[in-house]
């Protein structure tokens, strides 16, 4: 898993959490893509077209959709906000 970092999501819109693993070379926008598709096919929910947004949990920092996952800062055990 060198290429990978292991991560928790809290997305409070379904008062749910999640530990995934993520490809450090793809975007957040990729990440946020994937993601969404998930919680769309088990919860019904995110309306189609809607984006989410990702921010740190403690320092409370927006992830912008173009940064890298290796240039944000995010490493393993880092928690994540998922707003849509």
């Amino acid at each position: 898993m060198q290429y990978k970092i292991l991560v928790q999501f809290h997305i409070p819109e379904i008062e749910e959490e999640y530990e995934a693993y993520i490809p450090i070379n793809k975007t957040i926008g990729e990440v946020s893509n994937l993601l969404l598709r998930v919680i769309r096919e088990k919860y019904n929910t995110f309306a189609e077209g809607s984006d989410i947004k990702m921010y740190d949990k403690y320092t409370y920092k927006v992830y912008r959709e173009n940064d890298l996952v290796r240039n944000t800062g995010i490493k393993n055990g880092s928690e994540l906000i998922v707003i849509s």
